[in-house]
């Protein structure tokens, strides 16, 4: 076993809390393997890992031209964080993102002389991989399409090492994993965590199997595996868009505006009667309110923004399906951190309660104190969440007066006018 120092690990920039750390056995055992296997750093990819912990353990223990590929913007920071923290400036030096890709498909080895590089899911990551380690995610959609990659582009007689914790682990993962590799092995629970191992990828489809497409009432989305949702109307996205087209409809009783309702779009006026030309999705997910406001609003500019690469590559995709391409950008972003203080007329929010397999409060608070920097004086937040976790109070507290716009068994929407 590795003794790499992994309580010095922190999951900084993302939410800390004395209930959340930033590794668990799961990746003390992925990187056990690892070493034990004795594959050159060049030849290993590591998808899935949180905050850095397998990829750091390793080039502790002297491998050097790791891959890597983190969904999270938060994971990707942390990782660049914990590398500078742990590592030496040698090891460090380097290191960061590499874009791009072959023309064949075929992407060269990494180099050798930095502990690792970090790369969006495909060739660059795969190609030439012989040892795949693999924290499981949730979502079998999202699995489905990492097995597909690793059978697609990696080397022939790749090994896939993935592991969970057992509490989290299912059935469906085994049978994924069996579709796209001959041998599928499950191995003995360690420390409350198991690792599956998977070898001999079997032929795959001509096309990837995502992304996927659905239509729904006019709005055309796009969906990679990781995408919250799928290609689905979520049904809080559906419960905001209703209050949004309730709020527009209130604005043309009033007289202040003349335009037609639309049911999937929002108001072009705040409640001062100034004109919205800022609207930005925070934690966009596949953009299905991006798009439909952009759709409504031919005059307002859009800012998408998400955390996770897969919701990024999916909003792009469904901006590019309903041909907004003009009045939508996508950006891969944590809370909005790049967005200017003060520059935005409007915020909608669908914000998640749940940080990884963690239910936890945090991450809707860190998007309401992005939305609070972010809003200019008089700005709106319309933000919709279970009702049971009444959000009311906080949001008054960050933002400013807050209303209840429309609820429904399960949801409420609320508008926000942030404070002076």
């Amino acid at each position: 076993m590795s003794d790499f120092p992994y309580s010095r690990l922190r999951r900084f920039p993302d939410v800390e809390a004395e209930n959340l750390q930033a590794w668990d056995a799961t990746d003390e055992l992925l990187v056990a393997e690892a070493l034990r296997a004795d594959a050159p750093g060049a030849r290993i990819a590591v998808i899935g890992d949180e905050y850095g912990a397998i990829t750091l353990a390793l080039a502790a223990a002297g491998l050097r031209g790791i891959r890597v590929h983190q969904d999270l913007a938060t994971g990707r920071r942390a990782l660049a964080n914990n590398a500078r923290a742990l590592l030496s400036a040698d090891a460090v030096s380097g290191t960061g993102r590499v874009e791009g890709g072959h023309a064949d498909g075929v992407a060269d080895l990494p180099r050798e002389d930095t502990a690792f590089t970090s790369h969006e899911l495909g060739p660059e990551l795969l190609s030439g991989a012989r040892l795949v380690l693999l924290q499981l995610p949730k979502a079998l959609a999202e699995l489905e399409e990492i097995a597909d990659a690793i059978a697609r582009w990696a080397a022939p007689d790749v090994v896939v090492i993935a592991g969970g914790r057992v509490k989290h682990m299912t059935l469906g993962q085994n049978e994924v994993l069996g579709r796209f590799f001959e041998n599928v092995q499950a191995q003995r629970a360690q420390r409350k965590s198991r690792l599956v191992i998977a070898a001999g990828p079997r032929p795959v489809a001509g096309t990837p199997p995502f992304p996927v497409v659905e239509t729904h009432e006019g709005l055309t989305l796009v969906a990679h595996g990781g995408a919250f949702a799928g290609a689905r109307l979520d049904i809080g996205t559906r419960v905001l868009l209703d209050a949004l087209a309730l709020g527009r409809s209130q604005l043309l009783q009033n007289g202040v505006e003349k335009a037609e309702t639309a049911r999937n779009g929002g108001f072009a006026e705040d409640s001062g009667g100034v004109s919205a030309r800022t609207v930005v999705d925070l934690g966009c997910g596949t953009g299905a309110l991006a798009v439909s406001y952009a759709l409504a609003h031919p005059e307002v500019q859009v800012l998408a923004t998400d955390r996770s690469a897969a919701a990024v590559a999916s909003a792009r995709e469904t901006v590019r399906a309903n041909g907004v391409e003009d009045r939508v950008t996508v950006t891969h972003d944590d809370a909005g951190s790049e967005i200017a203080a003060a520059s935005v007329d409007i915020v909608l929010l669908n914000p998640p309660f749940h940080l990884g397999a963690s239910v936890h409060t945090g991450a809707a608070t860190r998007l309401f104190e992005a939305s609070a920097r972010i809003l200019r004086p008089g700005g709106e937040l319309w933000t919709v969440f279970n009702s049971s976790l009444a959000y009311r109070g906080e949001l008054t507290r960050l933002i400013g007066e807050t209303e209840q716009i429309l609820r429904t068994p399960k949801f409420t929407v609320t508008r926000s006018i942030r404070r002076s």
